[in-house]
């Protein structure tokens, strides 16, 4: 890809399509490092109460670009996902966000990149990229740091919610987009630039593991 798109610098950049899958949770609790307290010298630190993730969830699929945010898919009453739903509901919701972007024109041109997920791979799926003449990009094996998903936009969203009591899938919609909607254009266009880095990062390390840049 660092050659195919010459290290991120080209236009081509602007057509690729990149989606995952996440748990989104009706209380995500507080990291040990953001509920840490000022205690003056001597004193007591304050009781805290162990709080563990609510076992209210919905799995949620969300697609973006370089230039912003495209759609977001709630799989409702399902737990995986499958060929089926891949290629009759998100993808379909996918492209006709796109087509509405681009005035109604054609989503031919696009460059989807995903995991290798079973669902992704499935001739099913192949077919159905086919007939809309969309291009796929490769994806390493076992590589979430190379995923933006997965190294920055899931972990932001998490974050930005973390503490927060949630009692219905109604009202987790409702804050997920809001936290989308609060992301700056400038960062999405800035996490693809990283997203190449990366690449580069890992081939000089030939492939090692690496948590931060």
């Amino acid at each position: 890809m660092l050659k195919r798109f010459v290290n991120g610098t080209s236009r081509a950049v602007s057509e690729i399509l990149t989606g995952d899958e996440t748990w989104k949770y009706h209380y995500d609790p507080e990291t040990k490092r953001r509920s840490k307290e000022w205690v003056e010298e001597g004193g007591l630190p304050p009781t805290k109460v162990q709080r563990i993730r609510s076992a209210g969830k919905q799995m949620w699929a969300i697609f973006f670009k370089r230039s912003g945010f495209i759609e977001g898919i709630a799989l409702e009453d399902r737990n995986i996902v499958t060929a089926d739903w891949y290629t009759t509901v998100s993808l379909p919701k996918v492209f006709s966000a796109i087509e509405k972007q681009r005035e109604k024109s054609s989503v031919r041109g696009i460059l989807l990149h995903h995991d290798n997920a079973s669902s992704y791979t499935a001739l099913r799926t192949r077919e159905f990229l086919e007939n809309y003449w969309i291009g796929t990009l490769p994806h390493p094996p076992y590589s979430p740091d190379l995923a933006p998903c997965d190294f920055w936009l899931f972990p932001k969203l998490k974050d930005q919610r973390r503490g927060r009591r949630i009692i219905s899938n109604e009202e987790l919609t409702g804050t997920l987009f809001l936290a989308i909607e609060e992301i700056p254009k400038e960062e999405w266009k800035m996490r693809f630039d990283t997203w190449f880095k990366r690449m580069k990062r890992c081939i000089e390390c030939q492939g090692e593991c690496f948590e931060k840049m």
